[in-house]
């Protein structure tokens, strides 16, 4: 219908400000938005009766029709997703098996889930301690690197001393030997 922006409205609000002063423009916008609040009514209830028309006319059942037709089309159309979901009923069928907890297939499958469960609640913890490990070896490694790091500083700043000192000497010796 109409796509009025942000930059349209503000065009149209300053001319109503000059066309009808800023005295009367609350008046005027009060009014404008009960019109636009009548109107969007109206449609509302035009809409809602075009819809109960359509219902009792039967035109639901029609488009319920018209759509698990191209449902079944659809599947015709795409025969992979058809085998997907396919595969996806018949493993809930199998896992839905509706076995009575009481009975020993029941306490047989409460057993296995059990089990199942422990399993994987000790896989989790391997693979923490494992990832623990990982986190601990990197952190050994980052501190011998920094300890490596240090020596050598240190070993740097070591000979610039005594690359210092010696200069001193040498520039001693020399200023002894000039006097």
């Amino acid at each position: 219908m109409f796509d009025l922006g942000m930059t349209e409205l503000l065009v149209i609000g300053i001319v109503a400000l000059i066309v009808v002063g800023p005295k009367d423009l609350p008046v005027l916008f009060r009014q404008v938005g009960k019109f636009v609040g009548k109107a969007k009514g109206m449609a509302r209830e035009f809409s809602s009766a075009m819809n109960q028309a359509a219902d009792q006319a039967g035109v639901k059942d029609v488009t319920d029709t018209l759509k698990s037709t191209s449902d079944a089309f659809s599947k015709a159309a795409n025969p992979m997703k058809a085998t997907r979901d396919a595969a996806n009923d018949a493993l809930k069928s199998v896992t839905d098996l509706g076995i009575d907890p009481t009975s020993n297939t029941g306490k047989l499958a409460a057993d296995r889930a059990e089990k199942a469960k422990k399993i994987q609640e000790a896989t989790a913890k391997k693979a923490q301690k494992r990832l623990d490990a990982e986190e601990q070896a990197r952190l050994d490694a980052e501190a011998k690197a920094a300890e490596e790091a240090a020596a050598e500083a240190k070993a740097r700043a070591e000979a610039a001393r005594a690359a210092t000192a010696e200069a001193a000497d040498s520039e001693d010796t020399t200023s002894k030997g000039k006097a």
